[in-house]
């Protein structure tokens, strides 16, 4: 019979960041176990969490696995029976290993030969027996850094001390025994409001019971509640609430039973820049914020509080205090930090290390700089801008607001130069150059910014490559992908017309190392590793994809459109054709010892097809290497596209390795013109028949 499997581990506060995924995890492992062993078919399934839980609960669960028969293999029949037909050791000994008698035994044919065959009903396993090593398996795949021990340690380890473990398939309990706690059917209510154990008779009534005990289980459910109720109590300023995803995660991890408590601050700290305000509300407090209809930080705030208090004015005045409090710290932060010039902090640079081995921040900002100038006066743009921006874009580290609001750096900086004097695209750049800063983010709006977010992760990648190699593993303590994807997307999408690899070697000959061009190779590498997930991202199958990175293009401003072009040219009739082409050419030459730059010999072509292919390679090469050089792939694909059709006869009216030696060789040279001239865009040999998702 199937019933609803409901498990719940109660704990102590768990960590807000990751009470999600812990709990998302913990049910994709279990449900994934549970199909195995065939006890549920099509799950309909839910995990929960709240700060003192995480629970699964799974539909249609079956009391027992279904019986299924086995088959093992044993000896081949000629070494299971000797010349008189009776049974050897090996056929005995395997027959009793099957708990069977030989004459049970049957025989399989193979190809290879006669085998005995043990046949044998397996009775499905008891759910209630499957269990334990399935839920140990789903725990010990949950993402936890550091497991806690307590109590005499004794019982396992967990991300926090368990206090109750609640088992129910259907209304009967299981006997599950974990973390030295015995299974039962009570589950725990809010702390306060309901903190006695609460029974339950049936693993269906489990989110309806909670509710009533003053706990929203489901986190999908609680987390749009908090955002209505934020909404809701900024509604009633006539204010917009601003709904960040990530603030909205972690309150609804810290909040079982959500209370919104509106509260105000000092309009004075307005004068405060509203970035320093934000980070104290959000960052520091877990406070929502909210904007006027010109899009002006008001002082308010929304807390959620985790009980529905009978004095709310106390919860409110309370929090009011403690933000007061942080602001009035920021503005001390704001008005002192601008008593001292970003030029001044600039020249303190040099007392603090970057890495031991690359010397101070004040060397990074050195090569930076140089970086940034030539970037720019390759661009057209003004280099002593870029070399001023440069100079100063790490100076706001050392700032009191920076050092208490670390998320700041830059931000403050734009406004410290601003506060200096100092001219306003270099005052965005400051700030702009920490874009992006995680996966998703914006990029640069300003070419200024752009140069110097760039100059600025290529030093970094090529100095943490130079001295401790590409990160292993889950381990990124530089975060060095992050910064690859950076440089990836800044030449993609801005874009930049720039050769990847010449940049590269430039910040690598900064770091004046004997292994320089090591070095520079290895952030290539490392850089275009990258770029095949971001590309699928995109929706490009991957083998289109392939067909252009295995090339290693150095203008990532291009790839995309080269992909592009591939892709469009795979619809086409002729591309199946061509692709077949391309893998007959690439086969031959990679036999074959060919010069793609020498001249085709015109006394050696024998006419017809060959002559065909000859004229039709040096028209197309007339209008698709001037595509490319403009950047207009679809047009150059186009063009390629069109040479299908004397390909086709080529191969089929010409012997490329003819017996005499110059005619063989200088085929192979035609065909390798035509090969080096679909190279211009992508390898199409590298493309499979419907696609390469």
């Amino acid at each position: 019979m199937a019933e609803t499997l409901l498990i719940e581990i109660g704990t102590e506060e768990l960590p807000p960041p990751s009470l999600a995924r812990l709990a998302r995890v913990l049910a994709e492992t279990l449900v994934a176990g549970l199909g195995e062993a065939a006890v549920v078919q099509d799950p309909r399934w839910n995990w929960y969490a709240s700060p003192r839980r995480l629970a699964v609960r799974v539909e249609d669960v079956a009391e027992r696995a279904p019986d299924r028969q086995i088959e093992r293999r044993g000896p081949a029949v000629h070494a299971a029976f000797d010349a008189d037909g009776q049974p050897t050791q090996a056929a005995l000994g395997f027959a009793r290993s099957a708990g069977l008698e030989v004459h049970q035994l049957e025989t399989l044919e193979t190809p290879k030969g006669r085998w005995l065959l043990a046949r044998q009903q397996q009775i499905g396993q008891l759910t209630a027996d499957l269990l334990p090593d399935l839920l140990d398996r789903a725990l010990k795949a949950l993402p936890i850094e550091r497991r806690m021990r307590w109590g005499e340690g004794r019982h396992g380890e967990f991300v926090r001390p368990v206090h109750w473990l609640l088992a129910l398939h259907g209304d009967a309990v299981l006997p599950l025994h974990l973390f030295g706690i015995e299974a039962g059917r009570s589950t725990r209510g809010h702390r306060f409001h309901s903190p006695q154990p609460v029974a339950l008779k049936h693993a269906d009534h489990y989110v309806d019971t909670l509710e009533r005990h003053w706990v929203l289980a489901d986190f999908a459910q609680r987390r749009a509640r908090v955002a209505e109720q934020v909404q809701q109590a900024f509604g009633a300023r006539d204010a917009h609430a601003v709904l960040d995803d990530a603030l909205l995660d972690e309150v609804t991890s810290l909040v079982e039973w959500p209370v919104p408590v509106l509260g105000t601050f000092d309009e004075d700290f307005l004068d405060v820049p509203a970035e320093v305000l934000v980070a104290s509300m959000r960052d520091h407090q877990k406070y929502f914020h909210a904007l006027d209809t010109e899009r002006r930080l008001l002082p308010l705030f929304v807390t959620l509080a985790n009980i529905d208090s009978a004095e709310p004015e106390r919860i409110r005045a309370g929090n009011e205090r403690v933000l007061r409090a942080r602001l009035a710290d920021a503005r001390y932060f704001w008005n002192t930090d601008r008593q001292t010039s970003l030029q001044d902090r600039a020249a303190q640079l040099a007392d603090v290390v970057f890495q031991k081995q690359l010397g101070s921040v004040a060397d990074k900002v050195e090569r930076v700089a140089a970086l940034a100038q030539a970037l720019a006066a390759t661009l057209g743009l003004d280099a002593g801008a870029a070399g001023r921006a440069a100079h100063l874009c790490k100076a706001d580290l050392l700032s009191e607001m920076v050092g208490e609001f670390p998320e700041l750096q830059g931000v403050m900086g734009a406004y410290y130069a601003r506060a200096d004097g100092e001219p306003d695209e270099v005052a965005t750049a400051i700030r702009e150059h920490y874009l992006p800063r995680f996966a998703g983010d914006a990029l640069p709006q300003t070419p200024l910014g752009q140069v110097l977010a760039l100059a600025d992760r290529l030093d970094t990648l090529c100095g943490i490559f130079a001295v401790a190699g590409a990160p292993s593993g889950d381990r990124d303590p530089y975060a060095l992908r992050r910064a690859a994807l950076g440089v990836a997307r800044l030449l993609i999408e801005t874009p930049l017309p720039l050769d990847l690899p010449q940049w590269i070697g430039r910040a690598a000959q900064a770091l004046r190392r004997d292994d320089g061009a090591v070095v520079a190779q290895a952030v290539t590498d490392f850089i275009h590793e990258r770029l095949r997930g971001y590309f699928e991202a995109q929706g490009q199958d991957s083998d289109v994809i392939d067909s252009v990175l295995v090339l290693r293009p150095g203008r990532l401003d291009r790839v995309a459109l080269r992909i592009a072009a591939v892709a469009e040219l795979r619809s086409r009739p002729e591309a199946e054709s061509l692709t077949a082409a391309n893998k007959r050419i690439g086969n031959i030459l990679a036999r074959e010892t060919v010069d793609a730059g020498a001249a085709v010999r015109a006394e050696l072509v024998e006419g017809g097809a060959e002559q065909a292919l000859l004229d039709a390679l040096e028209a197309a090469r007339a209008e698709v290497l001037p595509a490319v050089e403009r950047g207009d792939y679809q047009a150059a694909c186009t063009r390629l596209a069109s040479l299908r059709a004397v390909v086709d006869e080529f191969f089929e009216q010409v012997l490329v390795m003819a017996e005499d030696e110059a005619v063989r060789r200088n085929r192979l040279t035609l065909l390798a013109q035509l090969h080096a001239l679909f190279l211009e865009v992508a390898d199409l040999s590298v493309l499979q028949p419907g696609g390469g998702r």
